[in-house]
């Protein structure tokens, strides 16, 4: 039989080590929900339309990356194109059903749609369609912001509206 002192030894022995690792198991989860959430805000102030929510959000050489592969590098010029963006769907919005966390990198997948410069018509001119987004935070902040959707539908409306 071990003494008590002996045991209150062993003990502390074991804590020294389970501590840190429920510590760390603690910080990583708050590292993932932090990481949802900077996402889960990014997208709310792409609905809001709030540009500069999103460039508070933004690294200063954030990159983003269109469904067709196109790269825009830089916070200021980011502005000017969601600036852009929304004058072209000023009811633009994304809606996030899902999201996936797996350290810096969160995928988030939904719908987005809108209606080109926000004409009555909605039939002809709203879309509506499948999207996911990739984004990596660094420093609390979205570094990549990767947009993958079939863009046809909104290119197409774009080119009919131009050629009236």
């Amino acid at each position: 039989m071990l003494q008590p002192a002996l045991k209150t030894r062993i003990l502390l022995f074991g804590l020294t080590f389970i501590t840190p690792t429920i510590n760390a198991q603690n910080n990583f989860q708050g590292f993932i929900a932090m990481n949802r959430q900077i996402v889960q805000d990014f997208a709310n102030s792409i609905n809001e339309r709030n540009v500069d929510k999103m460039c508070l959000l933004m690294t200063d050489d954030h990159k983003f990356i269109d469904s067709q592969g196109n790269e825009a590098i830089g916070k200021e010029k980011m502005r000017a194109g969601w600036i852009g963006y929304f004058q072209l769907f000023p009811d633009y919005k994304i809606e996030i059903t899902e999201i996936f966390v797996n350290g810096d990198t969160v995928a988030a997948f939904g719908f987005a749609g809108g209606t080109f410069q926000g004409l009555s018509d909605k039939k002809g001119n709203y879309w509506h369609l499948p999207a996911s987004w990739k984004a990596i935070i660094k420093n609390g902040k979205i570094d990549l912001w990767q947009v993958y959707a079939d863009s046809k539908i909104p290119f197409d409306i774009i080119n009919k509206n131009k050629k009236q």
